[in-house]
C-alpha cells in the first residue's frame, strides 16, 4: 500500500508533454530549467528561470527568490533532475510539476525551443567608456532567467523612484556578455556595482534591500 501511495504521488507531480505545454501557457506559472547554462543556451522553453540541481548551493540560492504561491513548472534533459528538483520543491513549500522525459521527450514531439542569439560581445574598454565619470552610476549585471533578478526588479523600481536624480542606472546582460563578465569577475547573478567619479566605490552580489541600495549610494 505505501508503494502504491508513493506511486501515485510521483504520477501526480509528473506531467506528460501536452500536459506540460497546456499547464505552461496558463497565467501566473513559474518555468524552472534545472540544467546547466551551456544546456540551456543548446534549446530552452521561453521565459523561463535556470537552476542548476547539480549545484546544490546556487540551485537552492535561486529558487529562494521563486514565488511559492504559484505553480512551479520543472524540466531537464530527459527527467531524472527536475524529477529530484520537484521533490525537493514540493517537500520545501512549493507546487511544482516534472515534465515527464524531460526536454528529450519535448523534442521527439516536435515542440519548438527557443536557442541563445549571438551577441557583440563588450570589450572591458568599451564597458569603461560607458560610465560617465561627472555622474554616479549602478552597473546592473543580471541575467533573463535568474530568479533573483527577477525579484530585485521592484527593488530598483523603488530606487528609481526614490533617488532616481542621484545616479544613472546602467543594465547588462550578463548571461549573454560573458567575456566582460570573465574580465569583471563576475559568477554569479545578479551582481551590482557602483560608480562615482568613474571609479568602482562598491559591489555586492544577490539580493540587495532598498536601504543597502541607498546607504551606498
Amino acid at each position: 500500500m505505501l508503494l502504491l501511495a508513493c506511486n501515485s504521488e510521483a504520477q501526480q507531480t509528473s506531467l506528460s508533454v501536452p500536459e506540460f505545454e497546456k499547464a505552461i501557457h496558463q497565467k501566473d506559472v513559474q518555468v524552472l530549467d534545472v540544467r546547466t547554462q551551456a544546456e540551456y543556451q543548446s534549446g530552452h522553453l521561453p521565459n523561463v528561470f535556470l537552476a542548476n540541481w547539480n549545484n546544490k548551493p546556487e540551485f537552492t540560492e535561486r529558487v529562494a527568490s521563486l514565488d511559492k504561491s504559484k505553480p512551479v513548472y520543472v524540466y531537464c534533459l530527459s527527467g531524472v533532475r527536475s524529477a529530484n528538483a520537484t521533490a525537493w520543491l514540493n517537500e520545501n513549500g512549493f507546487k511544482a510539476y516534472n515534465l515527464a522525459g524531460g526536454i528529450n521527450a519535448w523534442k521527439k514531439e516536435n515542440k519548438p525551443l527557443e536557442a541563445a542569439v549571438a551577441v557583440k560581445q563588450i570589450s572591458m574598454e568599451e564597458y569603461l567608456a560607458s560610465i560617465p565619470t561627472d555622474k554616479t552610476v549602478l552597473v546592473d549585471v543580471s541575467a533573463p532567467w535568474c530568479p533573483p533578478c527577477k525579484a530585485m526588479e521592484p527593488v530598483l523600481q523603488a530606487l528609481k523612484k526614490e533617488k532616481g536624480a542621484a545616479f544613472t542606472l546602467l543594465p547588462f546582460d550578463g548571461s549573454a556578455q560573458t567575456t566582460l563578465c570573465k574580465a569583471l569577475q563576475i559568477d554569479t547573478f545578479p551582481t551590482f556595482i557602483l560608480y562615482k567619479k568613474g571609479k568602482p566605490m562598491w559591489r555586492k552580489t544577490g539580493i540587495v534591500t532598498l536601504n543597502e541600495f541607498k546607504a551606498a549610494l
